[in-house]
């Protein structure tokens, strides 16, 4: 488990990133309404920016203390790319919303499977092989989260249509936090303090519901592009507590994986790598690495 220090900084981060955009968004809405005078609307938007800086810079730290990773299988079967890995650094996203030793897999059947970059901006998610693919289970546990709602929107696949995302990830956090960011969300209670969460799910494709046991292995839903997703991909993290927006994240490692990984980097695969599976492993391994 993560130390204090480290879950505290999460709960303080996720309080900060919250607090500060409301303060921002109530402030800009009170002046010249009746919501609340000029001077505490301006003291409203001032603390917030405040608590909005301290946020983003906790997230962007890099202090990251050592811990033991948890050995868990492939959520995905098939032949995936890794993006964003935590192998090449850390954190791999930032350590908003538990993001700190979160991975990214793209679905790529064969090299070259995926449209080019660079050509159309907002391709429909269908185009993309991983659209629709099975995500299971990566450890026996309980249902704790289920939202399976948002749809499904275009792809991001031209710089300027990525950029464009980024906007996007701003106005989805200061509205709706890590429920927007992460889309359609299955977390996993794990047992002994630890919970996945698999993000960026197809609409509608949940097979669980919320309070459900779980085997390692079960299908749970499908790859979707909902969210702040700028393709249909699995983003796969652990963490602390159930709720993104204050959990602290939690380093992992694959069981399992075949393929082309690079060698000498363990069981946790660099970005870039392909890591490729027949099937789930039924088996249960919980055995801290």
């Amino acid at each position: 488990m993560p130390p204090r220090w480290f879950r505290i900084a999460a709960r303080l981060r996720g309080i900060a990133l919250s607090g500060g955009y409301l303060g921002i968004i109530v402030g800009v809405l009170g002046r010249g309404s009746q919501l609340a005078s000029d001077d505490a609307a301006l003291s409203l938007s001032f603390g917030g920016g405040l608590l909005l800086a301290l946020g983003m810079a906790l997230s962007s730290s890099r202090d990251t203390p050592r811990m033991a990773a948890r050995a868990v299988g492939l959520p995905v079967r098939g032949r995936w790319r890794v993006v964003n890995s935590p192998a090449n650094r850390v954190p791999s996203h930032s350590h908003g919303h538990a993001q700190t030793f979160a991975i990214d897999l793209v679905f790529e059947p064969e090299a070259g499977a995926q449209p080019h970059v660079g050509g159309r901006a907002f391709r429909p998610p269908d185009d993309f092989p991983g659209f629709g693919q099975e995500i299971a289970a990566p450890a026996d546990g309980r249902v704790v989260i289920v939202r399976d709602r948002s749809r499904d929107h275009r792809s991001r696949s031209t710089p300027n249509a990525r950029s464009f995302l980024r906007l996007e990830g701003v106005v989805r956090e200061a509205v709706g936090g890590a429920r927007l960011l992460a889309g359609n969300q299955i977390v996993l209670d794990l047992g002994g303090g630890v919970y996945a969460c698999l993000a960026h799910l197809k609409r509608g494709s949940a097979t669980v519901k919320r309070g459900q046991q779980v085997r390692r292995g079960q299908v749970l839903g499908r790859c979707g592009n909902s969210g702040n997703s700028t393709e249909p991909h699995l983003h796969f993290q652990l963490m602390d507590h159930p709720r993104m927006l204050i959990a602290a994240g939690l380093p992992f490692a694959f069981t399992g994986i075949g393929g082309e990984v690079s060698p000498g980097h363990g069981r946790v695969p660099r970005s870039g790598d392909v890591v490729a599976t027949t099937s789930y492993e039924p088996s249960v391994d919980r055995t801290l690495l």
